[in-house]
């Protein structure tokens, strides 16, 4: 197969339009981003290539993102070039498209040069050396492609469905272990259990010996549980109660930012950002024993539940486990469980997972909605007993794993779906000179998809 310079091959012609001051109009314009813009007017009636001359991601880092292919009538934007073919009967421009869409990292982005600003010069494009087959073998190539890429959304389609289904599958689990149908039959075989009402009123008393012996302080009453907030029929054993019933909710505080005295200390201070992972094993900023005797900051021990009352996206709301003793800011709530153990402490943690959207709606109030200790304390759990707690907390921690691993399937099967196209190409192209970038290239694998709709 013989190689030819693509000055040989293409037509170049720089964009003209700036992005700035292009007015959106009935033709497409072709930038550096993904998506198409609008233009009122018009470059090129063609066929072409469009590649970007400047980096993706600048700052020093050669990158191309995106190498385009457009037709018709568009604009085109002044920082990337276009190519056009010299001959149609030797050169498919659609081709020469999908040989640098997937090949761009290895063919493109070892031609960018720059410190500050990378770019990529006309002049080295023009210098590329590629591979040309027959234009009906390059046809050809095309067409499989073509193919290739209809198979590839049909399998993303697919995969998508069951991400969904997983999606809807952990609700599910997380729906049924907190009103009680997990365990039915649990309870059935184990009628003689201590009941929660008993547990609840155990933790009044101990709460109410730890006040007395100043050991916490008391806290405002909060009404029972109405008829008209009871979402559902309790199951035998189970009691309706608020947060406030069984654990102690506290939060913290920011120290003075302008005192280095408060920073740069050894003990964990963790912000509402933090709450964004299931567990927190370290955070960013460190906070001093001088900052906890000024301020109103306490330090939680290990396996404090924390919820964001505001910040910033998903992460309000969303509840985390302290895997490390930790301060937090006036923007987290931090829930100890009375009587705690473990599977007590992460049954509260399964219910604020399936509380999530229902949590974050009692957020109400100015620009950002946000939460407050109040609406933290008065929340709603059905509480089973602590017997119970333990088998709930063991089948759904199994139940998730079991969906994790198939998440994790799932996930594989889509990096293969993206890397197919790729090695269609490679396998078109590596009987050539450019044989050794096959090499470079993991080869897609031939995994079955996961059947979880039954």
């Amino acid at each position: 197969m013989q190689t030819f310079k693509l000055r040989e091959l293409c037509e170049f012609e720089k964009g003209t339009t700036g992005l700035a001051k292009a007015e959106p109009g009935d033709y497409p314009l072709v930038t550096t981003g993904a998506e198409r813009k609008t233009c009122n007017t018009y470059q090129f009636d063609t066929k072409a290539v469009c590649i970007p001359l400047v980096s993706s991601t600048g700052h020093g880092h050669a990158s191309l993102k995106n190498v385009h292919y457009q037709e018709g009538k568009f604009a085109l934007g002044s920082i990337l070039v276009a190519l056009t073919s010299k001959d149609d009967l030797r050169l498919d421009i659609q081709f020469l498209h999908l040989y640098f869409s997937q090949l761009k990292d290895e063919v493109l982005v070892p031609l960018m040069s720059g410190a500050a600003n990378v770019a990529l010069s006309i002049k080295k494009i023009q210098d590329i050396e590629i591979p040309l087959p027959t234009i009906d073998r390059q046809r050809e190539i095309v067409q499989r492609f073509n193919s290739i890429v209809i198979e590839e959304n049909e399998l993303n389609s697919e995969l998508i469905r069951q991400q969904n289904l997983l999606k809807k599958l952990r609700q599910q689990i997380l729906q049924e272990a907190i009103v009680g149908k997990l365990t039915g039959d649990w309870r059935a075989q184990n009628p003689d259990v201590e009941p929660a009402s008993e547990l609840l009123e155990r933790i009044a008393i101990e709460r109410a010996q730890q006040v007395k012996d100043k050991k916490i302080r008391a806290q405002k009453p909060f009404p029972p549980v109405t008829n008209k907030e009871k979402l559902f029929e309790l199951p035998l054993g189970w009691e309706w109660c608020r947060l406030a019933n069984i654990a102690n909710v506290g939060t913290g505080a920011t120290p003075l930012t302008t005192d280095p005295s408060y920073y740069d200390g050894h003990i964990n201070w963790m912000t509402s950002a933090d709450t964004g992972k299931k567990y927190v094993r370290f955070t960013k900023e460190k906070i001093t024993e001088k900052a906890i005797r000024d301020t109103n900051c306490k330090i939680y021990p290990i396996g404090t539940l924390v919820i964001a009352m505001y910040g910033q996206g998903k992460t309000r709301g969303q509840i985390t486990e302290l895997k490390i003793e930790a301060a937090t800011n006036q923007a987290c709530a931090a829930i100890s469980i009375h009587c705690f153990t473990e599977s007590f402490n992460q049954f509260v943690k399964i219910h604020f997972w399936k509380m999530y959207d229902e949590i974050r709606r009692l957020a109400r109030g100015g620009a950002q909605p946000n939460l407050n200790m109040d609406k933290i304390k008065s929340s709603i759990i059905a509480l089973p007993p602590l017997a119970e707690q333990e088998v709930i907390v063991a089948k759904v921690q199994k139940l998730l794993s079991l969906c994790d691993e198939i998440e994790s399937h799932v996930s594989k099967n889509q990096i293969y779906a993206k890397q197919l196209m790729r090695a269609v190409i490679i396998e078109d192209f590596s009987h050539n000179n450019k044989a050794d970038i096959s090499t470079a290239i993991p080869k897609a694998s031939a995994h079955t998809l996961v059947d979880i709709s039954a």
